[in-house]
């Protein structure tokens, strides 16, 4: 991080004793970034430059807030909890990451760049509100109780998905770039009202290439095509895991998604007032979320467990998540490099299963990884790499060889069946039999499972 914090007339507020203040908050990180930058600076020079840094931050909010109650100023407490987060989380954390890292190159941008985002941000937002010449940012989040259940949410999916131990750096993310990111976009809708859920994924770099890149095996440190569509693809099970425990998104559809330049990303937060805005270090990586959805503050995330209804929430969570669970639909992948027959396979099981398509063997492998099917129906001529093949691979992989698989072919001669069925799988399908037989097919492979 080759940089420079220029202080800006666009800073000031207007109040000479927090001006001032702020200018030599912004000569210290400056000098940080300066520290940073030579060869020989040593880390105790940087150990000190941050503990000056957090000494004078921390009088300084105190200042502030002295000032705020002298105005009375009605933003006072909203500004008070964001001074707190910061002293108190934010900075407890990166101090941390900078002692357990050894003050490497990586954790001092991380510090420098968190650290310089959210002054900008707090400077030209927050602060300058108290005068009128701005609108406070974070007065529509999440209320406190309702946001401490999504920070554990997100924790304990990051945990179930990547085995990753997170904490909450922040939770008034403003945008603060911290090396190399992806800015991953998604808005879902439903034709029942025009209410929108939109969730902007930021995602270090090498957070995926730690993550989502070793389940895949890339071998690259870099990102390239498939490892983004396979991000795509992860960071959209992850949204709906979280929409599953939000008031009336069950009928939600991802109606548009984009990937973003920082540039576009620093405009959505600039537009908008966020309900949601987590920065959250994974160990491998750091990870933002940041939800615009104005409706919950309507409804809200759910009910807040409390030691007064504990008993009844947690035995009403339990019953919901057994009912989603008997009426969890089978999934199906379908491994067919024929789109006409991809959708005529999708509109006849659609109803009653959860249809995913692809078109080659190592798409098929990707689908597998990321959301294990309960049936694969299998392709046996495909180019380059067969269903015989294919199923090969699949057997070769401890994890993926008991999903049951069931040949798709248009051959019937005895020679033809001999040899699928040399490979051993759970059965064969004819493409030109009747629909409705494919279907009895597939709903009688599933009621002798759950029989047995």
């Amino acid at each position: 991080m080759d940089t420079q914090f220029i202080w800006q007339d666009e800073f000031k507020i207007g109040v000479d004793i927090i001006d001032k203040e702020h200018q030599r908050l912004f000569k210290i990180i400056n000098k940080l970034f300066a520290l940073k930058n030579e060869e020989k600076n040593s880390q105790w020079a940087c150990q000190e430059g941050i503990k000056f840094f957090k000494g004078h931050a921390i009088k300084h909010f105190a200042d502030e807030e002295k000032y705020m109650a002298s105005i009375h100023y009605e933003g006072l407490e909203q500004h008070r909890y964001i001074h707190t987060g910061f002293r108190e989380n934010t900075l407890l954390k990166l101090e941390q990451e900078l002692e357990q890292s050894d003050y490497s190159p990586e954790a001092m941008d991380h510090f420098l760049g968190v650290c310089t985002g959210w002054l900008i941000g707090h400077t030209v937002t927050e602060d300058l509100s108290m005068t009128g010449k701005s609108i406070r940012k974070w007065e529509h989040l999440l209320p406190s109780e309702e946001l401490e259940a999504m920070k554990n949410l997100i924790i304990q999916l990051v945990f179930n998905m990547f085995h990753l131990k997170s904490e909450v750096i922040s939770d008034t993310y403003s945008g603060e770039k911290f090396g190399q990111g992806v800015y991953y976009r998604l808005v879902y809708g439903s034709k029942q009202d025009k209410k929108r859920y939109e969730v902007i994924l930021v995602f270090e770099e090498k957070l995926l290439v730690n993550t989502v890149g070793k389940i895949m095996k890339v071998s690259s440190n870099k990102l390239n095509s498939t490892l983004i569509h396979a991000t795509r693809y992860t960071a959209q099970q992850f949204v709906r895991r979280i929409m599953k425990h939000l008031p009336n998104t069950e009928l939600y559809e991802l109606k548009e998604e984009n990937l973003l330049s920082y540039e576009q990303f620093q405009k959505i937060l600039e537009r908008e007032k966020l309900q949601v805005s987590l920065l959250l270090n994974t160990g491998e990586g750091y990870f933002s979320y940041c939800a615009i959805a104005p409706h919950l503050l309507e409804k809200g995330v759910g009910i807040p467990i409390e030691t007064e209804n504990a008993v009844t929430e947690v035995e009403k969570y339990l019953i919901k998540r057994e009912e989603q669970e008997k009426n969890q639909k089978r999934k199906v992948l379908v491994v067919e490099d024929s789109k006409t027959i991809q959708q005529q396979m999708k509109e006849l099981l659609n109803r009653d299963y959860e249809v995913s398509l692809v078109e080659s063997a190592i798409s098929a492998i990707r689908a597998i990884t990321l959301n294990r099917p309960d049936l694969i129906l299998l392709e046996d001529e495909m180019p380059i790499c067969d269903g015989k093949r294919t199923l090969e691979m699949l057997r070769s992989e401890k994890a993926f060889a008991d999903i049951p698989v069931i040949f798709l072919t248009d051959r019937n001669d005895q020679e033809s069946v001999k040899k699928i069925m040399s490979l051993k799988p759970t059965g064969y399908l004819l493409k030109y039999l009747k629909p409705v037989d494919i279907k009895k097919n597939i709903d009688t492979f599933f009621e002798k499972k759950k029989d047995c």
